[in-house]
């Protein structure tokens, strides 16, 4: 633990409400954060600030039961709104004048479930989600309830409940499971999934297919040669395209780097296990778009050594063959496939990598991210360019910039 010195903070420009912007998912979006009266309330605020992280405008409704796990003052902070917690002769469970884009019930107790299954309005959480179903019927506005509560109140009448709303469209957030409880997930979790659930994106609903990481090969039992690439790109690209509602499958590399819990992922620990898995889940379903961020292998040993090879001998002199190469078989293979591939070089020009990446066009790839280790930003981010036949090199810096860039460009083809 390092030693404080006792300085005050350093200065900041963010007001004490304000909070830092980690997208722009929910910009212009109205969420009705409905708290109902489970011991998970005490996190309603924190999940308050993460959903105003991506630019959403917050109201908080509070059941009289909600508001013993929570405060007013604390709701009220967080959101910067006034906490509805009863009805009043402004009507404020229809909220026509300022419609909501999504109600997110958390968390969403048992006695709530099943009273919106049923269709009982009988305070102010009910009498409000009785609206909401109305309005999701004439899909005005999106629902999303999460189950909080004790295992042993899981019973036939809430799996029935549960069945019942998720028919009409009312999406079920699944809960995290630990110690024979239904959990309220991380906040992270829940801001992804309202994004995912207001999305308007020419994405919402595409498969789409990422590839990233290293793809060792194994030289014996225990070593192996790989790279230094850890797989962070990837995942950011995956992260950018799901919260646009992208149906996204991640194959991702066995590094250093790993993706959160919310994205669909898979990891793979060879070359070997990289091809099946891309081949594998190319033949599943019809994939649009192919990501191949992957830092594919080139070779490969000869022969793989039995066990723990001792040092020295047979590792001194390693016979090396050429792999598959990957993206040559899919687009072989799945010639209707949209393809952004990757290249990175060193000891290079621009204009000599833009010459490869359009080299790598001429031969029928769609996109190309092309980098070099020579070329950074003014804080040592990433720096690539997308390119695209037809149209300039498009500059983009830094990790999360690309994601966003790319997606932004699949959003046009």
């Amino acid at each position: 633990m390092t030693t404080w010195n006792f300085t005050p903070p350093p200065p900041s420009k963010m007001g004490d409400h304000d909070v830092p912007q980690d997208g722009d998912h929910l910009k212009g979006k109205r969420i009705a954060l409905m708290v109902t009266g489970g011991i998970a309330a005490m996190k309603a605020p924190l999940l308050a600030r993460a959903l105003r992280r991506q630019g959403a405008e917050v109201i908080a409704f509070a059941s009289e039961e909600a508001l013993r796990y929570t405060t007013l003052d604390t709701l009220e902070w967080s959101t910067t709104h006034p906490v509805v917690t009863r009805l009043t002769a402004a009507a404020e469970h229809l909220s026509d004048s300022s419609p909501f884009d999504a109600y997110l019930i958390a968390p969403a107790t048992y006695n709530t479930i099943n009273k919106m299954r049923y269709g009982i309005a009988d305070g102010l959480i009910t009498s409000t989600l009785a609206s909401a179903l109305g309005k999701m019927e004439q899909d005005k506005t999106r629902i999303l309830v999460v189950p909080t509560m004790h295992g042993s109140m899981h019973n036939s009448i809430l799996t029935e409940s549960l069945q019942k709303l998720h028919a009409m469209g009312v999406m079920i957030v699944p809960p995290r499971e630990d110690y024979g409880k239904h959990n309220i997930p991380a906040e992270r979790t829940l801001v992804v999934a309202v994004c995912r659930a207001v999305s308007r994106s020419p994405l919402k609903g595409v498969p789409i297919l990422v590839t990233g990481g290293p793809t060792p090969v194994p030289i014996d039992s225990v070593r192996r040669i790989t790279n230094r690439f850890r797989g962070k790109l990837g995942v950011k690209m995956a992260e950018e395209l799901y919260l646009r509602g992208a149906d996204v499958a991640l194959i991702h590399g066995d590094g250093a780097y790993r993706p959160p819990d919310y994205l669909p992922f898979q990891i793979i620990k060879t070359f070997d296990e990289y091809l099946d898995a891309v081949m594998q889940t190319l033949t599943s379903q019809s994939y649009k778009i192919g990501i191949f961020s992957a830092a594919v292998a080139d070779y490969a040993p000869k022969t793989v050594l039995p066990g723990k090879t001792p040092s020295g001998g047979a590792l001194r002199k390693i016979e090396l063959v050429e792999t598959v190469k990957v993206i040559e078989k899919v687009r072989q293979t799945y010639p209707e496939l949209f393809m952004v591939t990757f290249k990175y070089q060193e000891n290079m020009s621009h204009e000599e990598l833009m010459g490869i990446a359009q080299a790598r066009i001429q031969k029928g790839y769609n996109a190309v991210i092309a980098n070099r280790g020579e070329e950074s930003g003014p804080h040592g981010e990433q720096v690539a360019h997308l390119v695209v036949q037809g149209h300039d090199p498009q500059k983009m810096t830094g990790k999360k910039n690309i994601a966003v860039k790319l997606a932004d460009f699949l959003e046009t083809i």
